[in-house]
């Protein structure tokens, strides 16, 4: 194993680089980080990548690496002690589906209480942004030049669905999720028990760079749940004391309000995407597929809202299908079980008519 350490190119504001960011940390893998600037864009992710998305990891070998998940699984094979993916068959599907609710999920929330709450956040925000346009300028000229940055950013919210309308259930949902969490983290250091999962990491995307970062909310989880804010800064210590998963395959039962929650307002758009890139896929045969592929309405709590039909989550939902389909007799019991307890049973039994998979950084439809 090469004693270089690896180069982690991202900024400390990014969602997804702090999944990266707490999986190298929790490993004790040796990494620096550069911050992606506009220049660094241009020199090197763009170049090494070809697209425009952070974070990338860079191997001391010279190898380049785009999305959280492939980062985590290219490093997985690397290092391979205390695994982030548990192997018992509850745990994993489990570790799996919330890796899910985190990184496509929890979005959501986080984009909203970003963007929306501008007189608390706007200041931190525009320091950060202009930290990657124009890090050499004065403070308050980065402020004024990232306006444009930010506004990219901020017009994702019609995109995910956050509104007037919706936004109240937002607020309430996440209230809820921190309630939750809360009750879990007083019992338990890591989501599963004494010892991260792939389930940690994909909370920590949206619950640290916005939602523990960010004035806003940052201060709502500090006072109405400490023990998700003491997570977040364990999730970021080095050389972390690692326990273990239950030896029985057991899901606390704190964790099922999540699950509730995600097969009710989140598979839903799911099957829906499923159905919408599959005739996509039709009627674009061979093409890259795009970010978007159309629109649809949804629910969250009471409300009913627009959003974009996002084909990278049926991705991501393949890892999940993919592990439960491969379950057998007893192990295919038990997580049935557990599924019937989360109304999610009849969900799981998703078919995917057209999978997907990423080339070359880019989702296409899947060679046969």
């Amino acid at each position: 194993m090469a004693s270089a350490p690896y180069t982690l190119y991202g900024t400390e504001f990014s969602l997804y680089t702090g999944k990266v960011r707490a999986y190298l940390e929790y490993k004790g893998i040796p990494f620096r980080e550069r911050l992606s600037t506009v220049g660094i864009y241009k020199k090197v992710i763009v170049p090494k990548t070809g697209v425009r998305f952070i974070p990338v990891l860079e191997s001391p070998e010279g190898e380049f690496v785009q999305d959280t998940t492939e980062i985590i699984d290219f490093l997985e094979e690397r290092f391979p002690e205390k695994s982030v993916y548990p192997q018992t068959p509850k745990q994993k599907v489990v570790s799996l589906l919330l890796e899910l609710y985190g990184d496509e999920w929890l979005l959501i929330p986080a984009m909203h209480y970003r963007w929306s709450f501008p007189d608390q956040n706007e200041a931190f925000i525009m320091a950060e942004f202009g930290k990657i346009v124009l890090p050499w300028a004065p403070a308050f000229v980065r402020r004024i030049v990232a306006r444009s940055k930010a506004s990219m950013f901020a017009g994702m919210l019609p995109v995910l669905g956050i509104d007037e309308k919706t936004g109240p259930e937002i607020e309430a949902w996440y209230l809820e999720t921190l309630d939750h969490l809360n009750d879990h983290f007083q019992k338990h250091h890591y989501v599963l028990g004494d010892r991260a999962s792939i389930a940690d990491f994909g909370l920590i995307a949206p619950l640290y760079a916005h939602l523990y970062r960010d004035p806003a909310p940052g201060a709502i989880m500090r006072e109405r749940a400490p023990n998700v804010a003491r997570w977040v800064e364990r999730m970021f210590e080095s050389h972390a004391s690692v326990g273990d998963w239950p030896t029985d395959d057991e899901i606390p039962e704190t964790l099922l309000p999540l699950l509730r929650r995600q097969f009710a307002e989140q598979f839903p758009v799911l099957r829906e995407t499923v159905d919408a890139v599959a005739q996509w896929i039709k009627e674009n045969p061979g093409k890259r597929i795009p970010r978007k592929v159309g629109e649809h309405r949804f629910q969250i709590g009471k409300a009913t809202g627009s959003r974009a039909i996002m084909p990278y989550p049926q991705w991501m939902l393949q890892r999940v299908l993919d592990a439960y389909g491969e379950l057998e007799g007893s192990d295919r019991e038990s997580v049935d079980e557990l599924l019937r307890q989360c109304g999610g049973l009849e969900a799981m039994q998703m078919e995917i008519p057209q999978r997907v998979e990423r080339r070359n950084n880019r989702l296409m439809p899947a060679e046969n």
